[in-house]
């Protein structure tokens, strides 16, 4: 089980709350008792372990790695061998180090299970959190079958024995194979954490890490958590420099947001206190010579309670933050404030109970093209830990979370997701977690393949509304890319398109004898989510028009007081279908009528500007008198008029519906027969 503060910076430091502890305690339990409450639990692990297993020569205290948790209670008792040895497992646990911690627990459970009942529980938690899932599944089930009054964790180990069928669930599922994760390269990010990306510009990110202090005091740990700039290219930052702002030396600065337009930054900044976590939010502006010096954000900050880790969201408008602030729903929650240019912040509102649980919600990050919040939860059912959520809508309304699943999560810790605007969620973005080898949180990226698309439609008779059967239809993507299909004696037509996230500007052409050629570009109506690696979509009902005057078999007779019109497919000029055969049949009576002229008048349906549009109704018109020319018609005998957009002879918009149909039948050009 994770704590709370390990988001804001990881690696936890003693910050002078626990000055010259050589003098306080005269042997490692006592000392390891000390660093334990200061949050130190590596240190205190290690401390106790020269109890248990005393050297010739002990190890001191500050040559022991950094530790990464903060402030907990420990189990008070006697000094027995047994008590020492749980001391040490929770401290393992704690610190994060779940081998460690498996093998103390399962030797005090062995040992001495009438004292140390609970024991077994956490040797079960460390088990899943180390991927054995078998392993903890048995241990669970042992414990919630001991008798006596010392299990205090069976409501918890059902609740695990639930995690336990979610991961199950979430390794079967089908659909992981379209994500890949893996962790990003980054220089002694195993040792030293980096986590909580946030995107400058470009490649340029600021990352949270630690470095070693210029100068050491006694007492204190040297080493804090600070804010760097990184370079991320191809999966590897290349470059990382710490950001030069002006945090005191004995405060942590963690994760952070900047404004939309670079001239304000939001971070997490703490301390220990008493022994306790103290988190807050800071401002900073953008000046010439670099940042001004950190502020509180009054807004955001309350007295006597902590908030942490905000990210502005990236239409400059709102700031999101995590706090135990009153009048939440239980511990941290999501919370926003609105923006002000000058970088102040309203009153912040919280997210409400559709996202914030009892329990513990961190981490917020909004994608504004999805309108999607993205959080990390541990008061939901998941994989383990701190899970990801998703939940789409704004401010306090909100759809139900849904949690990104497996391989975004994991049995572990899973935070500060990041991804970039107008793409879908998942398909590149990178996150936070603490499921390597490493000390800490590190930064992943995930990539995840789009579904396949099948996509179905019907095709009816406009006059009759009866199925059209035989129809050839036709769909092309922006880049050109077709696919070809007939309708069937139902109308319907379906097409599989393989894996694509878009499918917004795709044309839809059908053509049938008998009846006009439709137009149009495809409207998703409904989506069907369902099967995990294709999405079922339907298109909207499409209708054809019969032309009665053409059919197969009869040759079209132009007549000299007839207007011919020639359709063209959106956005083109270039002569296809029966324009063709109409031309030729124009050509024909002129052969046959020297005296004749005729105006060819082009246009084009509403879409596009005033100024586009007349040059491609001009081009529709020429189009149409150099067919004619080409087969020998004096140029003379035409005459060409570009209208634009003018004179729809169809609705182009139906109770304020696209009507493409209509759009396809105002993309033409007239041909005017005239006697001299």
């Amino acid at each position: 089980m994770k704590t709370t503060a390990r988001f804001l910076v990881l690696l936890a430091a003693c910050a002078g709350c626990i000055p010259a502890l050589g003098q306080q305690a005269k042997n490692p339990v006592q000392l390891g008792d000390q660093y334990f409450a200061a949050g130190e639990y590596y240190t205190a692990a290690n401390l106790y372990g020269q109890y248990l297993k005393p050297t010739g020569k002990q190890q001191t205290s500050t040559g022991f790695p950094l530790n990464i948790k903060g402030k907990r209670s420990i189990v008070s008792g006697s000094t027995s061998r047994s008590d020492i040895q749980y001391k040490q497992a929770e401290s393992y646990r704690l610190a994060n180090y779940w081998q460690e911690a498996a093998a103390s627990y399962k030797e005090c459970a062995e040992k001495d299970p009438s004292n140390h009942s609970d024991a077994l529980y956490w040797y079960a938690v460390c088990q899943r959190s180390l991927g054995q899932y078998a392993a903890a599944e048995e241990a669970l089930n042992q414990y919630l079958g001991m008798q006596g009054d010392g299990n205090h964790f069976n409501d918890a180990a059902q609740k695990e024995l639930l995690t336990l069928a979610y991961i199950r669930q979430q390794l079967s599922r089908a659909d992981s194979i379209l994500i890949k994760t893996y962790k990003l390269d980054i220089p002694n990010s195993s040792e030293k954490g980096a986590f909580a990306p946030v995107h400058v510009g470009g490649n340029q990110f600021l990352i949270s890490s630690t470095e070693a202090d210029s100068i050491k005091v006694n007492g204190m740990n040297p080493n804090h958590s600070r804010l760097f700039y990184a370079t991320l290219n191809n999966g590897k930052i290349e470059t990382m420099s710490p950001m030069p702002i002006a945090a005191e030396a004995s405060h942590h600065v963690g994760a952070a947001g900047i404004s939309a337009d670079g001239k304000h930054l939001y971070f997490s900044q703490w301390r220990k206190e008493k022994g306790q976590t103290v988190s807050s939010i800071y401002h900073s502006a953008k000046q010439d010579a670099g940042w001004s010096a950190p502020t509180l954000v009054s807004s955001v900050n309350i007295p006597g309670f902590n908030s942490k880790q905000p990210f502005c969201s990236s239409d400059g408008k709102f700031l999101f933050f995590a706090s135990d602030r009153p009048g939440g729903a239980g511990s941290f929650d999501i919370w926003y404030a609105a923006l002000n240019s000058d970088g102040t912040t309203a009153e912040p509102v919280n997210a409400g109970t559709q996202v914030n649980t009892t329990a513990d919600e961190q981490a917020p990050y909004y994608h504004n093209s999805s309108t999607t919040l993205v959080f990390s939860s541990n008061g939901r059912l998941g994989m383990g830990g701190y899970d990801l959520y998703s939940a789409k809508g704004e401010g306090t309304s909100w759809k139900a979370p849904e949690n990104l699943g497996h391989p975004v999560n994991s049995s572990r810790d899973d935070v500060y997701f990041l991804a970039k605007e107008n793409s879908p969620l998942l398909s590149n973005a990178i996150f936070s977690s603490d499921r390597g080898a490493g000390c800490c949180l590190e930064t992943y990226s995930v990539k995840k393949t789009a579904k396949n698309k099948h996509v179905s439609g019907i095709l009816m008779d406009c006059k009759d509304n009866v199925p059209v059967t035989g129809a050839e239809v036709s769909l092309k993507d922006p880049l050109g890319k077709t696919w070809k299909t007939t309708t069937g004696t139902d109308g319907q037509y379906t097409f599989e398109l393989g894996p694509t996230d878009s499918y917004q500007q795709w044309q839809l052409t059908i053509n049938r004898v008998l009846y006009n050629e439709s137009v149009s570009y495809l409207t998703v109506e409904s989506t069907d989510e369902t099967d995990l690696l294709t999405d079922k979509l339907r298109n909207a009902d499409v209708c054809m028009e019969k032309t009665p005057e053409e059919t197969p078999e009869e040759v079209l007779v132009i007549k000299a007081e007839d207007v011919v019109t020639v359709f063209f497919e959106f956005d083109k000029s270039e002569l296809v279908g029966t324009a063709l055969s109409k031309l030729d049949s124009i050509y024909t009576m002129m052969m046959d009528n020297p005296q004749i002229t005729v105006q060819i008048s082009g246009y084009t349906d509403g879409r596009g500007t005033e100024e586009y549009n007349k040059v491609l109704s001009e081009k529709r018109a020429k189009a149409c008198a150099a067919y004619l020319t080409q087969k020998g018609i004096d140029s003379t005998r035409l005459r060409l008029v570009s209208f634009g957009a003018c004179c729809p002879i169809e609705m182009e918009l139906i109770d304020g519906r696209d009507n493409p149909d209509g759009r396809s039948r105002n993309r033409r050009a007239l041909i005017n027969v005239k006697k001299d």
